[in-house]
């Protein structure tokens, strides 16, 4: 394995355990609500404007990664990365993709 396949792959781990971790920690203090984890969200506008960010990279890395796949006949790898992007993140999603896209082609 490469050593970008092996950075992308850190940055999966570190992209999926970074962000659950802070949304285990609201969850253990304020229970798991989804109606409290959106308003925490919007709660000024940093978090808004953060908030906004995430959604408009996931949704553009979703259309690159359906547009990708349809190209490399890969069919296999958009919905795991997109269903990591949307469960957990982008920060998760992106280098998951980056990690599967740059396997060798055999």
């Amino acid at each position: 394995m490469s050593i970008l396949r092996i950075i992308f792959l850190i940055a999966t781990f570190i992209g999926a355990i970074v962000p659950w971790s802070y949304l285990l920690i609201f969850t253990g203090e304020h229970g798991f609500d989804p109606a409290a984890i959106l308003a925490a969200t919007t709660i000024n506008d940093v978090a808004t404007g953060t908030f906004s960010d995430l959604v408009i990279s996931a949704i553009v890395l979703m259309i690159w990664i359906i547009a990708e796949t349809a190209v490399r006949r890969d069919y296999w790898v958009a919905p795991v990365c997109i269903a990591a992007t949307f469960l957990i993140g982008v920060s998760c999603g992106l280098p998951l993709y980056l990690f599967l896209r740059s396997r060798p082609r055999g």
